[in-house]
């Protein structure tokens, strides 16, 4: 199967992300994509819900990126954790980290993870939100520091890198989509390729693979 555009030439796909997470799980497809950071305010609004926030982010850096393409899908992703109704974004720093774990011990906490597909030729959007319901852990201090200095999560939504030690964290997760934890909801986004006429268990795509990839 050959996916082409009105023109014939073939689309480039592009993960609108600077998150080397994201890009791991999207290799797991199999299909040559480019890579290229959005640049976008991720603040939330006032009037919108957390889960609302992470559709109109995800969306918002799928667009940013698509704008420096004539001929692209592209896939835009964000993520927000809440915890008691409050947002817990990536901690930064060592001492960040461990005084959001120490918040989210013993806690019901929700990883709101938006993901969207532009299509740059034509402004075409689609989106999904998965989230995932998960329960911590009652965690010492002791583990905590013990956890962080050794994942070092620092770029993970509310300091948890659940591809590594951090999954020892919960206690139980629930969600429709597994990969949504880590950020990017392939099931989700399958999805998504497939409403496009994509079907990436034939594995000819008809994406152009290309090399100059943007930073």
């Amino acid at each position: 199967m050959s996916v082409k555009t009105r023109d014939n030439a073939r689309r480039v796909l592009v993960l609108g992300s600077s998150s080397s997470y994201r890009r791991a799980l999207l290799e797991r497809l199999g299909i040559p994509f480019d890579v290229s950071a959005p640049q976008i305010d991720e603040r939330v609004l006032a009037s919108e819900t957390l889960a609302t926030a992470a559709l109109r982010l995800a969306e918002a850096k799928a667009r940013a990126v698509a704008a420096s393409y004539s001929n692209a899908l592209v896939i835009g992703c964000d993520q927000i954790a809440s915890c008691a109704g409050a947002p817990i974004g990536k901690p930064g720093t060592r001492e960040s980290a461990i005084a959001q774990l120490t918040r989210m011990s013993g806690q019901m906490v929700v990883f709101h993870t938006g993901v969207a597909l532009v299509d740059a030729a034509t402004g075409r959007s689609s989106g999904r939100l998965v989230d995932v319901t998960s329960t911590f852990r009652r965690l010492t201090r002791e583990e905590i520091v013990a956890y962080v200095d050794r994942d070092q999560p620092f770029d993970c939504a509310g300091a948890v890198r659940s591809e590594a030690l951090g999954i020892a964290l919960f206690e139980r997760i629930a969600s429709d989509d597994p990969t949504a934890l880590i950020g990017l909801p392939l099931i989700a986004l399958t999805d998504l390729l497939r409403a496009e006429g994509i079907d990436v268990l034939l594995g000819d795509s008809g994406f152009a693979a290309r090399r100059d990839t943007k930073p």
